[in-house]
């Protein structure tokens, strides 16, 4: 991973904290790729290869919504 998920020993974190950690992880790398989808797309002159981003984007959408949803539902 690019980034140093943990600002505390992972060890002495609970299981809950750490999937709360991997899915914050998990929720950045889905909005950095719908960021880059976003640049591929408005750059892209290809009708067909642009359709084929655009879907894609959709799918990390539903993702980082998915992740959100989890966090949200997970926490107090």
């Amino acid at each position: 991973m690019g980034f140093d998920q943990y600002h505390e020993p992972p060890d002495e974190l609970p299981a809950a904290t750490r999937t709360f950690a991997r899915m914050i992880a998990s929720l950045t790398e889905e909005a950095e790729a719908i960021g880059w989808y976003e640049q591929r797309i408005s750059v892209e002159k290809d009708k067909a290869a642009r359709a084929i981003m655009r879907n894609a984007q959709k799918e990390e959408f539903k993702h980082f919504g998915m992740d959100l949803e989890f966090l949200l539902r997970r926490t107090p």
